[in-house]
């Protein structure tokens, strides 16, 4: 059977947009060392598409020099729709972090012009964007999950209730963000206000969360088999911390090379909790092909829930294709995986 052409979305007009170039451009090349015929498109900050060349590389260095898709970056293309539309290519690959890619906008686009994507669907990668939405479809269910309150937009918020309700320190995040932009970790009453200003910057939805002492912070993969079951990897462990003592997004991207223990020692039966953890939330929240769930190991052996992320980071040395990479499947199996599923999904369709 020949190899579907592939076409790698990254980029986008979200704030995430260094974070998607690094993802995107390992992607494109990953399957190119496959034997698949890729165009790699690149969204600005902006909104403009652009076809990128073949050697482009958009790896993150320094902050100084973070990496960015700009109109002079490739040539103008454009998804059309509609009968006798000409697609980009037979599979669509988005691996757009943030709005305008991981929260159902562009999965929506796709559906509308019949092209198969990776990735989880249009309602599974907008709810899991949402972390209000994913943490009231998980309380409802009883997936284990830390005190949590949430600030609309254009409410106020009453410093001492929050702290009252949640306790300190505490986390507050945009509600509809990742790679840890715009997170404050709040150790006073009188630093709220200032942390509240910080995560409205990147969204004008708030979250406030209860932080956990003396956890450690685990994650996983989780893929989908060909068969329908699930491979969800070792917990890895994170280690790097920034200069508050938690994973910003210095510590992720800038840092420390090595941010993981791949193989860390668990007490007995905490790798099952988190395995079991893992599935059901990635069956609960419907997700599709791939994701990383996020959990705090306590001091007492329990596993809870923080995020899930439905594109995770993609780069090689990002935390799923490690943990990926140590259980056998190397960062090419990986990748080339997420192409044959939504292969197979467009052929039953």
């Amino acid at each position: 059977m020949s190899k579907p052409t592939v076409a790698v979305f990254f980029g986008g007009r979200s704030v995430e947009q260094p974070v998607s170039c690094a993802s995107g451009s390992g992607v494109a090349e990953a399957l190119r060392k496959r034997g698949y015929d890729v165009t790699a498109v690149g969204i600005t900050r902006s909104g403009d598409w652009v076809q990128l060349p073949e050697d482009s590389s958009f790896a993150i260095g320094d902050a100084a020099a973070l990496p960015e898709i700009t109109a002079d970056s490739g040539k103008p293309v454009a998804l059309e729709l509609g009968p006798g539309a000409e697609p980009p290519a037979e599979i669509a690959f988005p691996v757009i972090h943030g709005p305008y890619g991981e929260d159902g906008t562009i999965q929506g686009l796709f559906e509308m012009a019949g092209l198969p994507y990776v990735g989880s669907g249009v309602l599974s990668s907008s709810i899991c964007m949402d972390k209000e939405f994913t943490k009231r479809l998980l309380d409802a269910e009883g997936v284990p999950q830390g005190k949590w309150a949430v600030l609309k937009p254009g409410e106020e918020f009453d410093a001492p209730a929050v702290v009252g309700e949640l306790g300190l320190p505490l986390f507050v995040k945009p509600a509809r963000a990742g790679s840890s932009l715009g997170i404050s970790k709040v150790k006073a009453v009188d630093e709220l206000a200032a942390a509240v200003a910080k995560a409205r910057e990147v969204d004008d939805k708030v979250i406030f969360e209860t932080a956990f002492m003396d956890v450690r912070e685990i994650e996983m993969g989780v893929l989908a088999a060909t068969d329908g079951d699930l491979e969800i990897t070792y917990p890895l462990e994170v280690l790097a911390t920034g200069a508050d003592g938690w994973f910003d997004f210095e510590a992720k991207y800038l840092d420390d090379p090595e941010p993981f223990d791949l193989k860390p020692d668990y007490p007995a039966g905490v790798v099952e909790q988190a395995q079991e953890l893992a599935r059901t939330v990635f069956r609960l929240l419907d997700c599709r092909d791939l994701a990383r769930v996020d959990c705090f190991l306590t001091a007492e052996g329990t596993v809870y829930l923080n995020e899930v992320n439905t594109m995770p980071g993609m780069t090689p040395m990002s935390g799923v294709p490690q943990a990926f990479a140590a259980a056998g499947m190397e960062y090419e199996d990986l990748v080339e995986r997420l192409v044959t599923l939504a292969a197979a999904r467009a052929r039953r369709s």
